[in-house]
């Protein structure tokens, strides 16, 4: 059924409502720059994108896709992101429906649609049903034609939760998946790194799966930024090394007391 229009609306020869964008407080970096060239790129499908906290993920792809969104009418911008917490408060005792327990983890998409577009905008790509938000175990069954998908904090994502992302894929779609190596609250469990480095060859990328990484020197968030990065990452590096050996001594104890028991004579 095609959309209802609102009637207040000024309509221009090439699409219903002009977007416009507000004028940056910093220029694009180099690799900013290469990153919005290739998610513009009609021939890119599916793009893994890593990087430090505060190195422009979520805001250069929710920016490249509101340009995308503005040239096309049709297209329509998804937000997915996992409803894991950090903080030691859950989501079963807040109060509301799936909605309304969905809506705090939804800051970082308001945050930057205020950054990148005007208020006006927002509510009328709102209204028109053209901006929408889903947790990331609600996808099952789900498939996307025409439309820009942006799957954030991906680090929080299962091996098995990005396998079905990136199987809900279809025609003229995109979907950007950001996500940092350093930052996961799913105790190991994340299956982004291991998706990323699949996806980072060049087989993949004449399949359109590209993978690009930012580094500290695309922190735009603030000098301190960077700063917090370089005293953090030697410390969660050297953390998911130990975790790394603490699984392998795990799994070795556990595979010789599964050989012990079964070598047990009766």
């Amino acid at each position: 059924m095609p959309r209802k229009k609102s009637s207040n609306i000024e309509l221009t020869p090439h699409f219903h409502h002009s977007i416009k964008f507000k004028e940056r407080a910093f220029k694009f970096t180099v690799r900013q720059k290469k990153f919005l060239a290739t998610l513009l790129d009609p021939s890119v499908k599916i793009f893994f994108v890593s990087g430090p906290a505060g190195s422009s993920k979520t805001y250069m792809s929710l920016y490249g896709c509101l340009r995308l969104l503005a040239e096309n009418p049709e297209k329509e911008l998804l937000y997915v992101r996992s409803i894991v917490e950090s903080a030691d408060k859950g989501l079963g005792s807040l109060p509301g429906d799936i909605t309304d327990k969905f809506d705090p983890f939804l800051m970082p998409l308001y945050d930057k649609l205020e950054e990148i577009i005007f208020e006006g905008d927002t509510a009328f790509l709102k209204q028109e049903g053209r901006i929408s938000a889903v947790p990331i175990n609600f996808l099952r069954g789900a498939n996307w034609n025409e439309k820009l998908i942006v799957a954030d904090e991906a680090q929080n994502f299962t091996f098995k939760e990005l396998t079905t992302l990136i199987t809900r894929i279809g025609e003229d779609s995109k979907l950007i998946i950001c996500g940092d190596f350093m930052q996961s609250d799913i105790n190991g469990k994340t299956g982004f790194r291991k998706m990323f480095k699949i996806f980072s060859d060049e087989e993949s990328q004449r399949k359109g799966i590209h993978s690009f990484s930012f580094t500290k020197e695309d922190i735009m968030r603030s000098p301190l930024q960077k700063f917090i990065i370089d005293k953090t990452v030697p410390i969660g590096s050297l953390n998911n090394k130990a975790s790394s050996l603490c699984s392998s001594h795990f799994m070795f104890f556990a595979d010789f007391n599964i050989c012990r028991q079964t070598a047990t004579p009766t």
